[in-house]
């Protein structure tokens, strides 16, 4: 009887003092350290759980360093809004490293909060004056604003700083051309060409600039030096076709796009209008008949057809425009119309012209309409 209770002793002995190890056991765990491991190794779940134990009410608890955590937890779980709440906290509860600052422009970036991006890059002190994305951020930010000249004198700001990036010159030539600066542009653009090895849209984006300033023919040397660079490239031949069309050279545009659409059949429909423009149609009447798009091929195929005298041809597609629902749009409906009237055949000229709503052509219309009056009564006047 004695040796049975002793045992219900020390049982109930070891029940209380389970529970009392336990309450010392839970106080003991540091929950921050934890969250922090928990972070590291990607159990992102399992770090706010952490996190969420963490007592804010005590004293000695390092709170920049809780909502630092925290806030790092929401942006690995892309919970922007959460991220961006914590980490300012974290500025807010003390002397926060730079790193934190770099974190809450990157999440106000994301959230499209710019005024809060370059208050957090501002803030972030003189150890991030050596970080070039910083100053990317920054001036995207200012020139999302709206504030341009803030924008390039970031990255004028930053060339000096940093002069063997050409990154920052690279986005103040593209700054350049948005802003129709383009003359700048292209000094910007040649020196920038000088530092680096360009990229094709480096040489395109300057092309352009060059073009639209005026500058036709260093456009030309330009983009034939990178026709050069880029031989796979149609957008390089493309921008130099049009270089060619505003120099006057339409029958070199011309061939530039047919290369060009060697390498992108999208283009097929543009370089055949411009050996029509360059008065080479039989070349033009090749390449449209190569054409996949059948409304585009249609469209051009009736104004080469014009073009050329055939009006037969041209009055012959009034049923396929038909089958696709071309003839909706009025202009197609009059160049029919006048194929129709061209080949003699009056009365559908005169079912087409009667379908015209719009008023230039309503005029045009009525022109025609005299017209077939007079070969009615006179019929050698429209031989």
């Amino acid at each position: 009887m004695k040796k049975i209770l002793c045992i219900a002793l020390i049982f109930a002995s070891l029940a209380l003092a389970f529970p009392l190890a336990a309450a010392e056991s839970e106080e003991d765990v540091d929950y921050l350290a934890l969250a922090s491991l928990m972070l590291r190794d990607g159990n992102l779940d399992r770090a706010i759980v952490a996190l969420d134990q963490v007592d804010t009410s005590d004293e000695e608890l390092d709170l920049v360093r809780y909502y630092t955590l925290r806030g790092m937890t929401h942006i690995r779980r892309n919970e922007l809004e959460p991220a961006k709440e914590a980490l300012q906290q974290a500025v807010a509860s003390g002397e926060a490293e730079a790193v934190v600052y770099i974190y809450l422009a990157q999440v106000n970036y994301q959230l499209e909060d710019y005024p809060g991006t370059i208050e957090a890059l501002d803030n972030a002190g003189a150890e991030v004056e050596r970080i070039a994305s910083v100053y990317h951020m920054k001036a995207q930010s200012y020139w999302l604003l709206g504030e341009k000249i803030m924008a390039i004198a970031t990255l004028d700001q930053a060339s000096e700083i940093f002069p063997d990036d050409a990154s920052f010159l690279r986005r103040k030539v593209f700054y350049l051309v948005d802003i129709g600066l383009f003359k700048e542009a292209v000094t910007e653009g040649r020196r920038y060409l000088q530092q680096t090895s360009a990229k094709l849209e480096d040489y395109v984006a300057i092309g352009n600039a060059l073009r639209a300033s005026g500058e036709l023919d260093e456009a030309a040397i330009l983009l034939e030096q990178a026709q050069l660079t880029f031989p796979d490239s149609p957008e390089v031949r493309k921008v130099l076709a049009h270089v060619y069309i505003e120099r006057g050279e339409m029958s070199a545009a011309a061939d530039l796009l047919y290369q060009a659409a060697l390498l992108d059949p999208s283009l097929l429909a543009e370089a055949a209008e411009l050996y029509r423009r360059s008065g080479q149609t039989f070349r033009a009447m090749l390449l449209n008949g190569q054409i996949a798009n059948q409304p585009e091929k249609l469209r051009q195929r009736l104004a080469l057809y014009l073009e050329m005298g055939n009006f037969e041809q041209a009055a012959s597609m009034e049923l396929p425009l038909t089958r696709l629902g071309m003839l909706s749009d009025e202009d197609l409906r009059y160049a029919i119309a006048y194929a129709q009237f061209k080949t003699g055949d009056f009365e559908a000229a005169e079912k087409n012209l009667a379908a015209l709503n719009r008023p230039d052509l309503f005029r045009k219309a009525a022109e025609l309409r005299r017209a077939i009056q007079d070969c009615a009564v006179d019929s050698w006047l429209c031989l």
